[in-house]
């Protein structure tokens, strides 16, 4: 089994980086008649209480604890959502050698929806997972156990590409023998 990462992985983590970076920072100062790097600074600090929680990765969280259109903000910058170079040939490669081929993620189920849409990359994969259907971010061992009951893998026989090391120390934790680290993320 191949278990393949989204953003930062097979997409450029720039159109993250920049969502949560700068355009909804920007959005929220805006909404709230404050300065940019008021609505920046609050920001960070409300991501940093959260980071490596499945509410950090949430669509619906963030719309309800900012009460904006999260979903609406990342379609005004869809035009940077990007396929890093070679994924589709390293995908066919992939299924060529008869592997089966999971996109494991804790990208909102929301988010995984605009991205499948933007690259056209589903047909390239047996399932797709999100942590939020397994009610665990990738960063618990809960969802290492989940995932394999729902896709059954060996975990001595299965490879994870991953750009968070927090994730892939997560999965060598669980068992998971062949882990891939990408190095760069955001090609920005």
């Amino acid at each position: 089994t191949v278990l393949l990462d989204m953003d930062g992985t097979l997409l450029d983590l720039n159109f993250d980086n920049h969502f949560w970076q700068r355009h909804l920072p920007r959005r929220y100062a805006e909404a709230r008649g404050m300065p940019p790097e008021s609505g920046r600074e609050e920001l960070m600090a409300r991501y940093h209480a959260r980071a490596g929680t499945l509410e950090w990765y949430s669509v619906d969280f963030w719309e309800t604890e900012l009460e904006m259109d999260i979903r609406r903000c990342k379609e005004e910058v869809a035009h940077l959502i990007a396929i890093h170079p070679h994924v589709p040939e390293f995908l066919a490669a992939v299924r060529a050698s008869g592997r089966r081929i999971v996109l494991a993620t804790n990208a909102h189920h929301k988010s995984v929806t605009l991205k499948m849409a933007r690259t056209g990359l589903t047909p390239h994969f047996d399932a797709i997972v999100s942590s939020h259907a397994l009610g665990a971010a990738k960063e618990e061992q809960a969802f290492w156990a989940r995932l394999r009951e729902q896709e059954p893998f060996e975990p001595a026989r299965t490879l994870l590409v991953d750009d968070s090391i927090l994730v892939l120390d997560s999965a060598r934790r669980y068992g998971i023998a062949h882990l891939v680290a990408v190095k760069r993320p955001d090609t920005q």
